[in-house]
């Protein structure tokens, strides 16, 4: 028995999240299933009760009265039916954001995490897990032994080949793209055994077992030196002491011993392995073990100094080829820049390029001070004889009025604005070329309400009015085969509709299912054709032919792969066209960073797709631009962030701009990337000048 809070304490009343209630409910359900080995009921009981345990990382004081009671009833359980219960609980116990045990918690929380270090270890002798369960498992042993490389549980993606790790020297995020290789020969040495002088663990602990389970003849002769300093952690008990590479090495043996089935068990393995590697900061450019990389603040992390290694070449001949135990970064993935005033600067301090500020002494923007509720929310732009001009929808005053402004994209000059008119906030724009070279351009706003401008001369053509379709979400341009052009809006309630672009009155409607939509784009397609793409508040993505009178009629679009989307867990938030060499893609961005290309004639992804990065998650923002070399880029950011990526698709390498501003739009003019924020408009060089 452990110390438990008895559920009939009234001091459940002063912690958040879980009731003594709800705890009873499903120790009588966990009890019911040791004696007849239905686990259906407690397993869902549980999935709910986690979120009342921890949210978005945040672990609740409740858990540190609950736990007790839980662990010492999943202990009893047989032992594959806890493994996810186990696996659950490291999530819990390694979280970012954990509040100090009360304490007079204390006391039956540790000896709560003695006794789940026992059990799980008993699971992973006992129940031979799926291979990538088998790690996670795996990792949340160490967890509750106390190891700080155990928190690896939250950064490790069984589903995903890259890997994102943060420099213990200067803070920065590395992002590996393809990092979850299967190497077929370890591509270096692996980790020194843990020095004998370090302290052994005494007590009871499982760890002695655990070794034993962990078999030469796992992976093979080649990997028997990362299997013996495995054995060697595992022998001493794991002590909190013990090097992060050498623990990674006992995790890669666990899996390899029971992972199932066998083969994808040694894959896995193999490929944790790596993690017992280093890898170079591309900011500060020095080398550190992974294992510093995955940890937080890790103590005693230090840089490293990695030499070139001999190793056998593919082939398994005897020549020798020199290959580093540095891991790089992405490739080309080696340019930081930040702002410093009107000017980037690169890692070493030297200038990048200046940095255009679209603002004058006319425009909304010259006073507002920070607390202000002047902001961008919308940019477009629009190509005219005389070059392309910038345009921003912009919010001024305590009313939240907005206004309409025109810059040259050449020099930052102020040429038309602020036009004023909308009573909303202006939320969406778009350029609207039309017969005989005329150019309008478009605006919406809060209030559903929908302008149009002269783009040459900055008058109105179509005064805002507010309608009750709901805040316009989204607009684009469909030119059509036919030589005509047409304004298709999008709003939050699902008003999809298709405008005559010289009036802005409706002549027909997309979007038949009627779900709220959050973003729009027009994608060029073969034969003069133009399909729209749309995110809708849940995720999903839909392709609409504009050129079709019936909105149940796909006409010519073509939709996105269900299973692609859903292999990916990618719940869409943000769609862009994306121009490339070899047509336009539609490019897809989700509220976690991830980006991926599709191919809109067979609704197919194109490539690899871009992985999140540490500080990227939020409500994405996105623009298509190109390099100085001619190829394409998309550039991403999150509303209110301060940071961009440069994605380079064709390279895979990956720029980021850290912005002393937050962001909240962007577009581009050819290599410029202009950025939309909380005070102005920003234009920065994407090729150093």
């Amino acid at each position: 028995m452990i110390p438990k809070l008895p559920l009939n304490s009234p001091r459940w009343r002063d912690l958040d999240g879980v009731t003594a209630e709800e705890v009873q409910a499903l120790l009588a359900q966990m009890a019911s299933t040791a004696v007849t080995g239905a686990d259906a009921e407690w397993r869902q009981s549980w999935t709910y009760m986690t979120d009342d345990l921890m949210a978005d990382g945040t672990v609740y004081d409740s858990a540190y009265a609950v736990l007790p009671h839980l662990v010492e009833a999943a202990a009893e359980l047989p032992p594959d039916q806890s493994v996810d219960f186990w696996v659950d609980l490291g999530f819990i116990v390694t979280a970012e954001d954990r509040r100090p045990v009360p304490a007079d918690l204390e006391a039956g929380f540790d000896a709560a995490l003695r006794l789940a270090e026992r059990a799980a270890a008993r699971s992973f002798l006992d129940a031979g897990a799926p291979a990538k369960l088998c790690g996670q498992l795996a990792l949340s042993c160490v967890a509750f032994a106390g190891h700080h490389i155990g928190a690896a549980l939250w950064d490790l993606e069984p589903k995903e080949s890259y890997l994102q790790l943060v420099c213990p020297g200067c803070g920065s995020d590395t992002e590996i793209l393809k990092f979850f290789v299967d190497p077929v020969h370890p591509p270096f040495q692996a980790p020194e055994l843990p020095d004998p002088d370090h302290r052994v663990r005494q007590g009871q602990h499982p760890w002695g077992e655990v070794a034993d389970a962990l078999r030469g003849d796992t992976l093979g002769r080649e990997w028997e030196p990362f299997l013996r300093v495995a054995r060697a952690v595992a022998a001493a008990g794991v002590p909190v002491e013990a090097p992060g590479p050498a623990v990674l090495c006992l995790i890669a043996g666990m899996v390899a011993a029971k992972g199932t089935p066998q083969w994808a068990g040694s894959e896995w393995a193999r490929q944790l392995a790596l993690l017992t590697g280093h890898f170079r900061c591309w900011d500060c450019e020095q080398s550190w073990t992974i294992a510093d990389g995955l940890a937080e603040s890790p103590d005693g992390a230090s840089p490293q100094s990695v030499p070139a290694q001999a190793s056998a070449d593919a082939t398994g001949s005897s020549a020798t080829a020199v290959r580093p135990a540095t891991v790089e970064p992405t490739g080309g993935a080696t340019t930081r820049l930040r702002q410093d005033g009107n000017v980037l600067l690169t890692a070493d301090g030297t200038p990048w390029g200046r940095i255009t500020v679209f603002s004058d002494s006319e425009s909304p923007f010259s006073d507002s001070a920070p607390g202000s509720s002047s902001g961008v929310d919308s940019l477009t732009v629009v190509a005219l004889p005389d070059g392309p001009t910038l345009v921003a929808g912009a919010c001024v005053g305590a009313g939240d009025k907005g206004v309409v402004c025109l810059w040259d994209a050449a020099d930052g000059r102020l040429v038309h604005g602020p036009l004023a008119g909308h009573h909303d906030r202006v939320r969406a724009l778009t350029a609207l070329p039309l017969p005989e070279g005329r150019v309008l351009l478009a605006s919406g706003g809060g209030s559903g309400s929908i302008g149009l401008w002269d783009a040459v001369t900055g008058r109105p053509v179509r005064e805002p009015v507010g309608n009750w379709l709901g805040e316009v979400t989204g607009m684009c341009a469909a030119p059509l085969a036919d030589g005509r052009t047409l304004l298709v809006t999008a709003t939050s309630r699902g008003a999809v509709r298709l405008r005559d672009a010289a009036t802005g009155e409706p002549v027909g409607r997309l979007n038949p299912s009627g779900r709220p939509i959050r973003s729009l784009a027009a994608v060029p397609a073969s034969g003069g054709q133009t399909m729209i793409a749309a995110a809708d508040t849940q995720g999903g993505v839909h392709m609409w032919d504009p050129a079709v009178d019936d909105p149940w009629d796909p006409g010519a679009a073509v939709q996105l792969k269900d299973r692609a989307l859903s292999d990916a867990g990618h719940r869409v938030a943000v769609v862009v066209a994306a121009p490339t060499a070899d047509g336009t893609l539609l490019a897809t961005g989700d509220d976690r960073g991830v980006v991926m290309l599709w191919d809109p004639a067979t609704g197919t992804p194109v490539g690899e797709g871009l992985p999140p990065a540490t500080g990227t998650a939020g409500p994405p923002v996105m623009a298509a631009a190109t390099s100085h070399e001619g190829r394409a880029v998309l550039v991403i950011g999150t509303k209110r962030g301060h940071d961009l990526r440069v994605w380079e698709p064709a390279t895979g390498a990956v720029r980021r701009i850290s912005l002393d501003v937050s962001v909240t739009c962007l577009a581009a003019v050819g290599s410029d990337v202009i950025v939309g924020h909380e005070h102005g408009v920003l234009g920065l060089p994407l090729a150093r000048r």
